[in-house]
Formats: C-alpha cells, structure tokens, sequence
C-alpha cells in the first residue's frame, strides 16, 4: 500500500519521516506533503484551494490519505476532488468539516453541552504569538512540547520545535466549506484518538468519530505519535486500512 500523509498545523512533511520508515520496514510505501505555507512552501501563499491542490496532486489510485490535526481538514477537501483515487482516508487526531460551514465552526460545534472548545484552546493561545500580517507561532518550546510532544524526551521535542513553522490561516476561517463528493464516495475511513491528547480534546474526537460512523481506534500517546512511537502508528495505519465503517457519514 502507499500512504499519502498531510500534516496539521505548525508542521511540514518532516514530521512523517519516521512513520514513513516504519511503514516501509512493514512492506508499504510513503510519501508526505508540505500544504502552501508550510516547508519548503513556505513562501506561498496558504489557501483551502491550493492546500487541497497540493495533496490531489500527489494523490494516485488506490492511495491511502492520512490527516493529521487540522490537516483532516484538507485531506476531507482532496478526497471530495479526487475520491477515486483514495482507497482508504484515515482521521489521526483529526478535524472533519461541517458542510456549509467554515473551519472554526466544524471545530467548535458538538453534540452535547459536554465540552467546550473556545476553554480547551485557550490556555494555548498563551503559548502563542502573532505577526503583524496574522501568521501564528508557537512563542515557546514549553508550550509546544506540552500541548504536542509531552511524551517524547526532550531532544526530539527540541529537534521538532526548532522546525515548527507560522501557521497562516489565509481564507480558512472564512469560507464555508462544502464537500458533496466525499459523503456520496463514503469511502473506506478510520479515526485514531491519540489518549494522551492535550491538543485535540476527547468530546471533538468523539464527536468527527461518531460523524465518520466508525469504531475508534486508539493509541496511547501525545498528539503527535508519529514522533513519541512511529512504529507503533505505523503498524496501527496498516491496521486501520482493513477496518471499514460501522455507521453512515453525517455531513453536519
């Protein structure tokens, strides 16, 4: 199998490199995008049409998409632009849009008045910092080993900070999004919920994974296990590949 990987935010296909040996170690093929604005992209410009560009143009049949965080998001957008060529889409720690809504929205909206999103971000949102043109940076390495890397050892958090880049968020927080083809495809899918997540938390992935109709599967990391355990992500995405849903897709 390959496996196409789209980061989330803050980070670039680097972050995949070690899921990616332990996936070809296992038989299986990677390859990781950097989204516009991110890595060797980072001078362009970062939008929902050239982020979702970017992964179609790497996308060939029979790929396996993996989204990362907020990279979900933008692997949802390929798979509606291309779902014959996805064989399986796999959510890790990862946001789902709403149709008809923008970004913020999907992230924001849950099933119960158990959670709350705008509490779980905002002691973040200390750790961050802004540029005059509203590029957002982790202002810290405290703060990103916290809220991303808390179960790895300190020089690998270090080794990942120092290559965390500006999120830009561009007309993503918005534009409502709409994505017909990918709830007709209803196309093979997974969630992982990463236990230790301080980033994602669990009433948003229970809620993309009850809106995927699908069992959750688990591993008991950060929300960054393709740093803290690659290997173990690794064998947990082949075994995600043979899982199918359970449920019907819930476009809202």
């Amino acid at each position: 199998m390959r496996f196409v990987f789209v980061h989330g935010g803050f980070h670039a296909a680097w972050c995949w490199e070690q899921t990616i040996e332990e996936l070809e170690a296992l038989g299986h093929d990677g390859v990781a995008v950097d989204l516009p604005g991110h890595g060797s992209r980072i001078d362009e410009e970062s939008t929902l049409a050239n982020r979702r560009d970017a992964i179609v143009a790497e996308l060939t049949s029979g790929d396996v998409l993996v989204g990362h965080s907020g990279g979900g998001f933008d692997a949802t957008l390929a798979a509606d632009a291309a779902p014959e060529r996805v064989s399986h889409i796999i959510y890790l720690a990862a946001a789902l849009p709403r149709e008809g809504r923008t970004y913020p929205e999907a992230m924001a909206m849950r099933d119960a008045e158990d959670g709350d999103f705008e509490a779980d971000v905002g002691e973040m949102l200390g750790y961050l910092k802004f540029d005059d043109d509203g590029a957002m940076w982790f202002a810290d390495f405290e703060g990103a080993w916290k809220y991303f890397y808390h179960d790895c050892d300190e020089a690998t958090a270090r080794w990942a900070f120092e290559r965390l880049g500006p999120e830009r968020f561009g007309d993503t927080t918005v534009t409502p999004v709409s994505v017909p083809n990918f709830w007709a495809a209803d196309l093979p899918r997974s969630f992982i919920r990463c236990l230790q997540d301080q980033s994602m938390p669990q009433w948003l992935a229970d809620t993309v994974t009850r809106r995927l109709g699908v069992e959750q599967l688990t591993i008991d990391t950060s929300h960054s296990p393709f740093l803290s355990r690659p290997k173990e992500l690794a064998e947990l995405l082949v075994h995600a590949t043979a899982t199918r849903p359970t449920g019907p897709l819930v476009p809202n």
